[in-house]
């Protein structure tokens, strides 16, 4: 292919301006929760971000990817002309990037599975022709935008509806959260364990069966659940502090779980949304560096995986406070139980997605779970505006990922064509 060397810098530099959108817009969101809790500064969140969304991108961000991102484009239709290929994802990475840019901006929680789903769409149906595009998988994505902020909001719902009945609404509300915490712990270990085992580690080449998934997720529990219980017995409990606030030292036990909730989801998060910056890229160096054969699956070579992690860990750090800030404390006030809470649902609803098969986003799901707290404590603790803001957002992304990828790939096919 001719402008191979061209075509290659354009790829690492679109993947990595992409990853930056990630960790501008997708981290800050992840991380959102437990910085508006408080249970963590907002250079604390950065940290563990920087050190657990890179472990989990290197680690378990996959050893080989689709080419074709989400198997949304038949790669059958590029045989005869693999360079509309190239020219459109790389046309894909580049229009989901600026519109991350614009929407972490605004301080918008997007979802980076949609805009570069929308981006890869918008060139593929307008740039080849509609049958280039899988539709029945475009209304399965449709569908995801209601089911899983639904699921996650009820399940938080039900969650911090759990966690006033066992311990906030009791006669001793802290002796129970000593009682009780550590069995949420276990439960935030063995989801968020799940999620990576499930969604992850099958990119490394570890097939593990569906019962030795859960042993290892039981396993990994328990493992967070004596942590946990070390952390509960080294805080320095006052009853002097719950005069002021009754629940100052049930919140602050709540606290330790939070950590550990952020570091789990961090590193999840890491191993699978890695792969919407580096599935395109790794598509593009495929086809050039074989010459312009289209295949199925591209092997993911090591920079390309690095590319992503240090793109992703870039963008939190130098653009990721606006979104954290919306998710953390735009929407509804947060305590370290109502985080937790927020951020189990949205894990365990990555869960039932993955065993369902259903292509849903991290993003739509955590703000799910920020809305079902917010219900429990009743419609006036919702900033609506902020609520109404978000899901203008959301509608706007698709169109918004097409309608740039179909410019930036005529101008990629005027230019290189």
């Amino acid at each position: 292919m001719e402008f191979e060397m061209t075509l290659l810098v354009l790829a690492g530099v679109f993947g990595l301006f992409m990853a930056w959108g990630i960790g501008a817009n997708d981290v800050a969101n992840a991380m959102g929760t437990s910085v508006g809790s408080k249970a963590v500064t907002i250079a604390q969140a950065v940290l563990i971000a920087a050190v657990f969304e890179f472990a989990g991108a290197i680690l378990a961000g996959g050893e080989v990817t689709n080419t074709v991102r989400k198997g949304i484009v038949n790669p059958s239709v590029f045989a005869d002309q693999p360079q509309l290929l190239v020219f459109g994802m790389l046309a894909a990475l580049l229009a989901a990037a600026v519109w991350l840019l614009v929407a972490s901006r605004c301080g918008w929680p997007v979802s980076t599975t949609h805009s570069i789903v929308g981006a890869v769409v918008g060139f593929a149906a307008v740039g080849v022709g509609p049958e280039a595009v899988h539709w029945p998988k475009m209304l399965s994505i449709a569908a995801s935008w209601v089911v899983s902020p639904l699921l996650a909001g009820t399940i938080a719902y039900l969650l911090f509806q759990s966690v006033q009945w066992l311990i906030l609404d009791t006669d001793h509300p802290l002796a129970n959260a000593k009682r009780y915490v550590p069995l949420y712990m276990f439960a935030v270990g063995f989801v968020v364990a799940l999620v990576t085992i499930v969604k992850g580690l099958k990119h490394v080449g570890l097939a593990l069966t569906t019962q030795q998934s859960v042993v290892a997720a039981v396993l990994a529990g328990g493992a967070v659940l004596i942590a946990g219980m070390l952390g509960i017995r080294r805080l320095n409990i006052d009853p002097r502090a719950d005069r002021d606030f009754h629940y100052t030292n049930v919140e602050r036990i709540f606290g330790v779980l939070m950590v550990i909730t952020a570091c789990a989801m961090a590193f999840a998060h890491g191993s699978n949304d890695v792969a919407n910056a580096v599935g395109p890229v790794a598509a593009v160096v495929s086809i050039v560096q074989s010459g312009g054969s289209v295949t199925a699956t591209a092997s993911l070579n090591v920079w390309i995986l690095l590319l992503g992690g240090v793109g992703i860990v870039i963008g939190l750090v130098t653009y990721g406070q606006r979104v954290i800030r919306t998710v953390g404390q735009g929407i509804t006030s947060l305590s370290p139980s109502r985080g937790f809470a927020a951020t189990i649902a949205a894990a365990t609803t990555v869960v039932l997605a993955s065993g369902t098969g259903l292509p849903i986003s991290t993003t739509h799901t955590l703000v799910g779970g920020v809305l079902g707290v917010g219900l429990a404590r009743g419609m006036t603790a919702l900033n609506m505006r902020m609520v109404r803001n978000i899901f203008m957002s959301w509608i706007v992304t698709l169109p918004a990922g097409a309608i740039l990828a179909v410019v930036f790939f005529y101008l990629l096919e005027a230019v290189l064509g």
